[in-house]
């Protein structure tokens, strides 16, 4: 909505009484829904309160009034800062050691409460209420109350741009020649008990689970290990109980392969991997190289590997496309033990027919296992041109 556009509206306001604009400016806000109050506030100069007074009018059933009290133009309480003229330096003062800003925009928030902010002006000597100091921070000196938002990478590569072309490159001529392609990751580490979980879900009761997430009251930890078949739309997740490492990275991949990648690709002779620069899957993990290497003799399988960038993630399609739904499924729901935590993936399925399939893995997993340099040396690796760090093969050694 924008002032120019509704012009011959805003004059049609000027022609009713305090009434009549109050309860239109409030119906209009009720069509426009969420953030109708602000919007219609800020461009018809009328206070919050008084939309959401006409609001509540509405609601309670508008009743024609015999007489009403209009007050003159201009009339009603006057504004605080012309009564108290020092109240905007004063608030100025306090906010300077607690604003942020961005100078491109000249845009400034804080993250200080209004209430804090009113015992400070109060201490002082104004007469002010936490509303009131809300509508000073923004109206009269260009503040507002945000949150962080996660949406800068620590640093962009130079071979960023280049490595995703590669990617996609890679991923269309196996899709091609009919070899699978998985897109592999670890999702977050959960405590297994009794514990709150993020979100809400429909229940016909509360859920009531332990006051406090110290980890002597779980039951043990579960390390999902997902694999990502990225044409067929469906995946598997290794649940780890111990530890997340590259020897429970590839083992996780090879029991894809046994459970469902030898069954859907039974001619396949490559398979290519697309992981995270780091983790138990990472690029400059010596383990992660030689436990390849150890699938690659089982199998007879060429594997590919191609890493993401530093900083990209976000953009492995295990992550929206399957571990988004899975935390999306047990949302609000305790994961109280392990049966729970597979059910819950197992149950994940999606309109674009998702399906995932879970198992728990109770091998134990130790980490600070040792790679030796004549182990490095005597795999069957051989690295690609672009980028080699990031992009490599590894083939059965004969």
């Amino acid at each position: 909505m924008s002032v120019e556009k509704h012009q011959r509206w805003l004059d049609m306001i000027g022609l009713l009484n305090e009434r009549q604009a109050r309860l239109y400016v409030a119906e209009k806000a009720l069509e426009l829904g969420r953030g109708g109050i602000n919007q219609l506030a800020e461009i018809t100069g009328m206070n919050r309160l008084t939309i959401r007074k006409g609001i509540q009018e509405i609601d309670a059933g508008i009743e024609v009034e015999a007489t009403e009290y209009i007050r003159r133009r201009g009339g009603g309480r006057r504004r605080i800062e012309l009564d108290q003229p020092r109240i905007l330096r004063d608030l100025a003062a306090i906010m300077k050691a607690a604003t942020a800003g961005d100078p491109m925009t000249s845009l400034k928030w804080t993250n200080k409460s209004t209430r804090h902010l009113a015992k400070e002006l109060q201490a002082q000597g104004h007469s002010i209420e936490a509303n009131t100091v809300g509508r000073l921070l923004q109206d009269e000196l260009g503040f507002s109350l945000r949150a962080n938002v996660k949406s800068r990478s620590a640093g962009h590569h130079a071979d960023r741009d280049a490595q995703f072309g590669y990617i996609n490159r890679s991923v269309e001529e196996f899709h091609k020649a009919q070899q699978p392609v998985i897109s592999v990751d670890t999702k977050k580490q959960e405590k297994v008990g009794n514990f709150k979980n993020a979100g809400r879900a429909w229940e016909n009761k509360d859920r009531h689970v332990n006051s406090y997430d110290f980890p002597q009251l779980s039951r043990g930890k579960a390390i999902p290990y997902g694999i990502y078949d990225v044409y067929h739309n469906v995946g598997m997740v290794n649940v780890g109980i111990t530890k997340d490492t590259a020897d429970f990275a590839v083992d996780s991949i090879a029991r894809w392969w046994q459970v469902m990648g030898k069954r859907r690709y039974p001619k396949a002779t490559r398979l290519l991997i697309c992981a995270d620069g780091g983790g138990s899957n990472g690029s400059r993990n010596r383990l992660w190289k030689v436990s390849l290497q150890r699938f690659a003799n089982r199998t007879g399988l060429r594997l590919t590997v191609c890493h993401y960038p530093p900083g990209t993630s976000k953009w492995n399609k295990i992550e929206h496309r399957m571990f988004s739904f899975i935390s999306i499924n047990w949302q609000g729901k305790p994961l109280e033990s392990y049966e729970t935590v597979i059910q819950l993936i197992n149950g994940t399925t999606t309109r674009t027919g998702l399906k995932v399939h879970a198992e728990l893995c109770p091998k134990v997993y130790e980490k600070g296992v040792k790679v030796s340099t004549a182990e490095i040396q005597d795999l069957n690796l051989t690295r690609h041109d672009l980028h080699p760090n990031w992009n490599y093969s590894i083939g059965p050694q004969t």
